[in-house]
């Protein structure tokens, strides 16, 4: 009887003790940070949550934590994004801001936004929420080594530590079949179809790009590579003199331009001269405007949208009245891709048709029509891994976006690759659909490094097979083209290695001692 009532004692202190424990954690409501592996409660992760879509959202779309792992969040980017809020020190963390004078003083806040404890709120929402590492890669089909349709040919041409930001393969000119450019030599170099060095030309900074119109070549050269916020830009255009050399006609310069990246000839206002849209990506501030032709090479510039990032771009007349409009992809920050039509007299309306995370790193996009419905679909690449998030991620990759007939656009494909910076669909096989080729710039070199060059060929109802070449590992691939260089009516490609940079994997192969380009020659039927 005594053993009984002891017993039954205990056990009522023990239900006690849990009912207890438990009442506790309730009221508590506490989440491990999984990179502090401190406990943050419940109410601090919701007020983070209601705090991150008031102002991260106010920028950007709002991140979603699982995107990137609680490291990357705590070390890399809400570091970054404290300065945007006027916060620039946070307990024993200093966060980096930009000082220059393109930027102004008043780019970031005078003082903070927010309280301190609210900016804890976000911290622990971040931290707290997202995973220790992110998920490795889900493909349908392995990369098969082997590519039976190219053949790779080396240009008789080398140099240590190539630095090609830039090739083109034009197939109107017989005679410079290719050119590429050299961002440390700040050079453009010309090829005939056999790949022999036809000419070269001197420049006063990288080439990033080349319009060819019926005159002459107008050179991108966007001033300063690295990140900057300076107007150190310039629209060159080159011709050829008398004995057909390629000069740059230095009075027709157009400078102070923040950091561009692509520029396009097109009479945007219809008053019959022609004006340049320019791509100015820039860093914390830049945007995508155009320079309207006043004549006497005079030219008065405009914004359409004044935020960093505007990477790619193409002007069509796509509602067919005959005002051309501009489709644009902005990588730096708010990232997506938005419709400007033409409304007359040099006024765009602004239309979103998608929009990515930041964390993407949006690199390109094309128009191209996979289904044959007369309305042009979205190929669209992300990849670009060198700012505050420097991890793998799975969401990095190819993607088709098929367009509803009213510009309305759904994803009907993704193949992932780590650091994907650009896909051009061609039918390469000539089997009468579109087939896609993709570079990497940030592969996962260590693992996989055939995944920097990537050849998906088209079997119908948008199945992909992948494949690559064995001497994909030999160059870092950052440009790519593709046309016939040789003139037999097949399409070629042509690789761009960007020897340097960051990498966010390890590898094998020493780039510095790789050509700086490689042609994939079409051998197919």
């Amino acid at each position: 009887m005594i053993k009984s009532k002891i017993g039954a004692a205990k056990e009522l202190l023990i239900a006690f003790l849990i009912f207890n424990f438990s009442m506790l954690l309730s009221g508590c409501k506490s989440y491990h940070r999984n990179s502090a592996h401190k406990e943050v409660s419940l109410s601090s992760i919701e007020k983070g949550e209601d705090l991150a879509k008031l102002y991260c959202q106010s920028c950007h779309q709002l991140p979603d934590p699982s995107l990137l792992d609680s490291k990357t969040w705590e070390n890399g980017v809400l570091p970054a994004m404290g300065p945007r809020l006027g916060i620039f020190r946070y307990g024993f963390n200093v966060y980096p801001k930009t000082r220059d004078e393109y930027i102004g003083r008043d780019f970031y806040p005078a003082e903070p936004m927010l309280k301190m404890s609210e900016w804890q709120n976000i911290l622990d929402y971040f931290e707290a929420t997202s995973p220790d590492s992110l998920p490795g890669q889900k493909r349908k089909y392995p990369i098969k080594k082997g590519l039976p349709l190219f053949q790779v040919e080396i240009p008789n041409i080398h140099y240590e530590m190539p630095a090609t930001c830039f090739v083109k393969i034009n197939s109107a000119d017989s005679i410079h079949r290719v050119v590429i450019s050299d961002a440390v030599r700040k050079k453009l170099y010309f090829f005939n179809a056999a790949l022999h060095v036809t000419d070269s030309l001197n420049t006063s900074g990288p080439v990033v790009n080349l319009d060819f119109d019926k005159e002459n070549l107008i050179a991108c050269n966007i001033g300063i590579l690295n990140p900057n916020n300076g107007k150190f830009g310039k629209e060159e255009f080159i011709n050829s003199d008398s004995h057909g050399a390629w000069q740059i006609d230095s009075s027709k310069t157009i400078d102070s331009l923040q950091r561009p990246v692509q520029i396009t000839s097109a009479d945007l206002n219809h008053d019959g001269k022609t004006d340049y849209l320019v791509c100015e990506f820039g860093n914390l501030k830049g945007a995508l405007s155009w320079l309207e032709n006043k004549g006497n090479n005079k030219f008065e510039r405009h914004v359409i949208r004044e935020v960093p990032g505007a990477i790619k771009a193409y002007i069509t007349d796509y509602n067919h009245d005959g005002l051309p409009d501009i489709w644009a992809l902005f990588a730096q920050g708010d990232e997506g891709i938005f419709l400007f039509t033409n409304k007359g007299n040099g006024t765009f309306e602004q239309q979103e048709v998608l929009k990515f995370p930041p964390s993407y790193g949006s690199s390109y996009f094309e128009l191209d029509d996979f289904n044959k419905d007369g309305h042009p679909d979205i190929l669209y690449t992300c990849g670009d891994n060198a700012d505050y998030s420097r991890v793998l991620k799975p969401y990095h990759g190819v993607y088709i976006f098929m367009n509803d007939g009213t510009n309305h656009f759904k994803q009907k494909y993704f193949f992932p690759i780590n650091g994907c910076y650009k896909a051009i669909a061609r039918d390469y096989d000539g089997d009468g659909d579109l087939d896609i080729a993709t570079i990497s710039f940030f592969a996962d070199y260590l693992h996989q490094p055939e995944e920097s060059f990537v050849y998906l060929e088209n079997k119908g109802n948008f199945d992909f097979h992948p494949y690559s070449f064995p001497q994909a590992t030999m160059g870092r691939w950052i440009s790519m083209d593709a046309g016939d260089v040789d003139g037999d009516g097949r399409t070629d490609i042509i690789l761009g290695n960007f020897s340097i940079g960051p990498v966010i994997m390890k590898h094998k192969v020493d780039w510095k001692d790789s050509p700086p380009f490689v042609i994939l020659k079409n051998v197919g039927k």
